[in-house]
């Protein structure tokens, strides 16, 4: 079996016109420009992971390599979901345009190709960019891998320092500034949140006030070394080399890229992650393979985060509880788009459960929390 992810059939609904596909690269991107009939070549896939933005796979068949040689030329295209409203959470020319400033100074994002705002190709905005291939760690290992304690603990610290690595490039010297205003970031961040799950509740959704108001409360002040976030930085949106599995190769999915604070990234990224000693009721929130034997625990990617960066890591639980918060509203947005049948696809009818778990986590971390 495959150990990389693998595009499959076009789900019902969210089928992409060829003709237009074709016609759009032919017209914006120089290496198709003088093939024709380039639909007749071309097959479009879709990845089936991830609850947001739309993925495709775009292969260009019997494409000349060199030296007379064809072989297939993969790209990705990205779209927002059928349905969506929230026009910044699904802005793809802003990520397009992230992705153009970061990839001359970290290679490790794919390079973009080309966009377009016009709704006349597929009814949104879109964008094509260069496909990585290799590894990506979903909730159960590939078939037929499996990994030592050591190789397992190596993984997890290469991820932390990756994003110190991210965390470390120079925003304004990049041109990426225009990403985002670190000033007053944690604010706006706790309500803009707080009013975006108020928006998104169903009836069947617990209210958070609760979670909402500690938030509020116990904010912490902008940090003096803001610096470019990914904001939704895990296992699963990074690449492995699919030889050895112990190097990251890419960093996918930028969506949620902006200027502001590390430690709000941080919080975001462990929300994710669940340990092997967790209550056995947050398997629900299990999608990246964090309860191997040999990953580090929460504490210890926060002590090594700490020790590395220099930063001040007491206040942490105001960091990672609006991790929780913010991965609920994000599911119940979701799940509100399959409640009002904008999407058929039945893994977002679950995610009430996801929302309804996250609350009673986030609780917890209050109830436990000295600050």
């Amino acid at each position: 079996m495959a150990i990389k992810d693998e595009a499959v059939k076009v789900r019902q609904g969210e089928e992409l016109n060829i003709e237009s596909v074709a016609k759009f690269l032919n017209e914006n991107v120089e290496e198709f420009a003088d093939i024709k009939n380039l639909s007749d070549n071309l097959v479009i896939e879709q990845y089936p992971g991830g609850f947001s933005n739309l993925t495709y796979l775009i292969k260009v068949k019997n494409y000349p390599i060199g030296d007379g040689i064809v072989g297939d030329r993969e790209m990705v295209l990205r779209r927002p979901p059928v349905g969506a409203k929230i026009k910044s959470a699904h802005d793809m020319v802003r990520e397009y345009k992230i992705l153009s400033s970061i990839y001359p100074v970290f290679p490790y994002c794919p390079k973009p190709l080309a966009y377009s705002e016009d709704e006349s190709i597929m009814g949104c905005s879109f964008y094509v960019m260069n496909k990585i291939s290799g590894v990506i760690l979903r909730k159960e290992m590939p078939p037929g891998i499996t990994l030592s304690k050591e190789q397992v603990r190596s993984l997890c610290e290469k991820l932390i320092d990756l994003h110190l690595e991210l965390h470390s490039i120079d925003v304004k010297a990049a041109g990426l500034d225009f990403i985002g205003r670190p000033e007053g970031y944690v604010s706006r961040q706790v309500a803009g949140w707080s009013d975006r799950y108020r928006k998104a509740k169903t009836d069947d959704a617990p209210d958070f006030e609760n979670v909402m108001r500690w938030l509020e409360e116990k904010k912490q002040p902008d940090t003096d070394r803001p610096v470019l976030i990914h904001n939704d930085y895990k296992f699963d949106n990074v690449v492995l080399n699919p030889e050895t599995l112990m190097e990251i190769i890419g960093v996918l999915d930028w969506e949620m890229a902006t200027y502001g604070d590390p430690l709000m990234d941080l919080g975001g990224s462990l929300a994710y992650w669940i340990e092997k000693d967790d209550p056995p009721e947050c398997k629900v929130l299990q999608s990246i393979p964090t309860f191997m034997d040999g990953a580090m625990t929460r504490r210890e990617i926060v002590e090594r985060y700490g020790e590395k960066s220099g930063r001040n890591m007491d206040k942490f639980d105001f960091y990672y509880c609006f991790g929780l918060f913010r991965l609920a509203v994000i599911a119940q947005q979701i799940y509100k788009r399959f409640h009002l049948g904008f999407t058929k696809d039945k893994r977002f009818g679950l995610l009430i459960h996801a929302v309804r778990l996250l609350e009673n986590m986030s609780l917890k971390v209050i109830e436990q929390s000295k600050l």
